[in-house]
């Protein structure tokens, strides 16, 4: 062992570089494996992240007046208040479009606990009630997206005596609590004191957060505060299993997104440092047969593999593992934001020690294959030196260099596929990163399509107009108003009502949108669009509630009436779990002659803004219309894009890693071969052009191979992914061919980049065949 040890020692004061460079490939793999872990940490649990960073209250109560809330403070398991704050009810209206919301009076600082996270804008200030301004408010984001209000919009809010008032929009923030649900959830406003004593004059209401030292005692501690208070003081209830269980469909969707890449980043990874560390081992083949010439034994040779290359995994795991847990959160960017905050996330401790054992343990399989490799070499060098390094020249070869092809790209192309076992290996290596990359791309293509082509993924109306029940027009009369209106394309009726399946053991929801004579412009991905009576069309979540494929005949119940639909089509559904069947509403009307339209669905014009045509419907209706924006899914996977973005430069990082094994291993392999190539008289420059062309000619093979294999792979990805949350396969896009060259441009760039140094310095080496070249 003594002896094993002395060799080790003595190889890496040698091989100094290569052992810094397998140090460094390990933490950078190590750091990159992390980053990730984070950046997925905090795109997958936002309501998580919230919750942490604002030190969200676990429990929310909301009293009448009068109520001794600060008496909460004395229940045990109550760690910290809230508030309390005196709270009313408002409805606030912008751009045509209302929605009630909970104003809550706040002093001028953000509370400790339950702080609302400022995302634009800033908090309100003592100096907004300045004579002759407005108060502000202080809008949650999902209300905020609701009214298409951003910070500096002037709104309207109505009181509860029906006074209205005029407050700027300071700022939007995200808040641990459940979002703002049309006609079913009111928005959170934040105002000051001031300004909620001018809205609401008389008997406002309290809330209150508790913060808690077991959240799992939520149940409990609710019934100790309801009796301290008194059941007839407590209004509502809000806990936090509730405002996660909101956000936890957007969780396991983007959480089971970020998992394939993960894995794929794992491997990626784990590739990249059995590569280097295989590289490492077969440049010391000849000290190898040196060493068993003069005594040692296979299994001595096996353990100084062993414990060198282990002792380069832990300490350059150790070394990236540091680095992230030090720096991390100093990183510039989301980057960063998302190290700092995944430290209070759950899972963090795991991943932080899950990873470097889990590299660890991979480093030491491909350590251990690459040294029982060694064990096996013989000790006779000689034996290699007549074996050839590279498959003779072919008849092609020839012939193009005397057609007086450049020598460099013949070579290079000779150099870059010497034999098909040697050149397959590196090439998978370093596509696998590509591909993933394109896979990552073409999530990044799908979310621009929400957002560019709406209609493509189910969402050809960007407006839904609802008239009052009393004061609205009459249904002929708005439809005419609404088609008049600049900007607008198409206005189509439309009735929804709950269905029950077939067995009565569930309900679906039933869209009557359209008629006859224009029908909604659904986006049909498989069969056709509805043509005539008692057809429809519905999504991938009702088909796999149901049992049934397009072509079927379904029966439902509605409202104790029979109705027997034909499924003609399949369209991307985002409404619902895709558990919703369209029809028009004359078939609708076939068994309710009296079926008035519920909405409105405004189908806008290319390049129309949807605020403007909001505020054109609200002045054309005189404000007896309610108008909403089509929710966009996008919007609830907003922060994906950075993550992706992220993802895209740790896997470039991995390859860039590949790419420097792969040329340092091949420069080194072909050694006497290059010099023998000078001695017969190509100069410098040829050489280094030769093996920056074998390295480009290696990525753009692997380039192509990966992109190819990545655009396929995540289409598929993306599409299953829509079918299993009910939206329905058919919402993938692939990334535009100018996109995809420019993977593949950069994956040559990024070789020729990394064969520049190495060709440079085999090109100035003197013509020498020694015994080491030889070897």
């Amino acid at each position: 062992m003594r002896a094993t040890l002395r060799w080790a020692h003595a190889d890496v004061r040698t091989h100094r570089g290569e052992a810094l460079f397998v140090v460094l490939a390990s933490a950078g793999i190590i750091a990159s494996l992390l980053l990730a872990g984070a950046l997925f940490g905090y795109a997958a649990n936002p309501w998580q992240r919230i919750f942490n960073q604002s030190r969200g209250a676990h429990v929310w109560l909301h009293t009448r007046g009068g109520a001794d809330l600060a008496a909460l403070s004395r229940v045990d398991g109550v760690t910290a208040l809230s508030g309390p704050f005196r709270t009313a009810t408002a409805t606030v209206e912008s751009h045509g479009v209302r929605a009630a919301v909970t104003l809550r009076a706040t002093p001028p600082a953000p509370p400790a606990v339950g702080r609302p996270l400022v995302t634009a804008g800033r908090w309100p200030a003592t100096g907004d009630r300045a004579p002759g301004r407005p108060g502000s408010v202080v809008l949650e984001a999902s209300v905020a997206r609701a009214l298409w209000a951003e910070p500096g919009d002037t709104v309207q809010v109505t009181g509860p005596d029906g006074a209205t008032h005029a407050l700027r929009v300071s700022g939007t923030a995200e808040a641990a609590e459940p979002r703002y649900r049309p006609g079913a959830a009111p928005g959170t406003g934040w105002v000051l004191a001031g300004t909620l004593e001018a809205i609401a004059h008389t008997d406002p209401g309290q809330s209150v957060g508790l913060r808690l030292a077991d959240p799992d005692d939520a149940d409990f501690i609710v019934q100790r505060a309801v009796t301290v208070l008194g059941a007839d003081h407590v209004v509502q209830v809000t806990k936090w299993q509730q405002a996660r269980a909101e956000a936890g469909g957007d969780e396991r969707l983007l959480g089971q997104l970020f998992a394939v890449f993960g894995l794929g980043a794992l491997l990626a990874a784990a590739l990249a440092a059995s590569g280097a560390i295989a590289a490492r081992v077969h440049g010391q083949l000849r000290d190898i047969a040196v060493l068993k010439a003069i005594g040692f034994t296979p299994a001595q040779v096996v353990r100084g593999f062993l414990v060198q290359h282990l002792a380069f995994a832990l300490l350059g795991v150790a070394l990236g593992t540091a680095t992230i847990a030090l720096l991390g959160a100093r990183i510039p960017g989301r980057i960063g934001e998302a190290a700092k905050v995944w430290q209070e996330l759950p899972g963090h401790t795991a991943l932080m020690i899950g990873i470097p054992c889990g590299a660890v343990l991979l480093i030491a399989a491909a350590t251990g294959l690459a040294a029982w490799r060694a064990g096996r070499v013989p000790p006779v060098p000689v034996a290699r030196a007549a074996l050839p390094t590279a498959t003779p020249l072919t008849a092609l070869g020839k012939r193009a260099l005397g057609l007086r092809v450049p020598p460099a790209l013949v070579l290079g192309w000779r150099a870059a596929f010497p034999r098909r076992g040697r050149t397959l290996v590196p090439l998978v290596r370093l596509a696998l990163p590509l591909a993933l990359i394109t896979v990552a791309l073409v999530a990044w293509s799908t979310l621009d399509q929400f957002r560019s082509h709406p209609d493509r993924v189910g969402l050809p109306a960007a407006l839904t107009v609802r008239a009052e029940q009393h004061a609205g027009p009459a249904d002929t009369a708005l439809q005419k108003t609404l088609a008049a209106l600049p900007g607008v394309a198409a206005v189509h009726p439309g009735a929804e009502t709950a269905a029950l399946v077939p067995g009565q053991t569930g309900t679906i929801t039933l869209r009557g949108l359209g008629t006859a004579a224009r029908p909604y412009p659904s986006a049909v991905v498989a069969g056709r669009p509805v043509g005539g009576p008692d057809e429809a069309v519905a999504g991938q979540g009702l088909l796999d509630l149901l049992g049934v494929h397009v072509g079927d005949w379904v029966r439902m119940t509605v409202e104790g009436r029979p109705q027997v639909l034909h499924l003609v089509g399949r369209t991307i559904e985002p409404d619902s779990g895709g558990r919703v069947i369209t029809t028009t509403l004359d078939t609708l009307r076939e068994g309710d002659p009296d079926l008035r339209p519920g909405f409105h669905a405004l189908v806008l014009r290319a390049g129309a803004d949807p605020r403007t045509v909001s505020g054109a419907v609200a002045a054309a209706t005189g404000g007896a219309v309610e108008v909403r924006e089509t929710p966009n899914p996008a919007d609830r996977l907003e922060p994906a894009r950075a993550v992706v973005a992220a993802l895209v430069g740790v896997l470039a990082l991995i390859g860039l890693i590949e790419l420097l094994t792969l040329v340092g291993t091949r420069v080194r392999d072909r050694g006497r071969d290059l010099l023998a190539l000078k001695a017969i008289g190509l100069t410098p420059r040829q050489i280094g052009a030769m093996i920056m062309t074998a390295a480009a000619l290696t990525a753009l093979v692997s380039a192509v191979a990966g992109t190819t294999v990545g655009a396929l792979a995540g289409r598929w990805l993306v599409d299953a992914q829509g079918a299993s949350s009910g939206i329905g396969a058919g919402i993938a896009r692939l990334p535009s061919p100018a996109v995809l060259l420019t993977v593949v441009a950069a994956a040559v760039l990024g070789a020729v980049a990394a064969a520049a140094l190495p060709a440079t310095r085999t090109a100035r080496r003197r013509l020498a065949d020694s015994l080491t070249e030889s070897l």
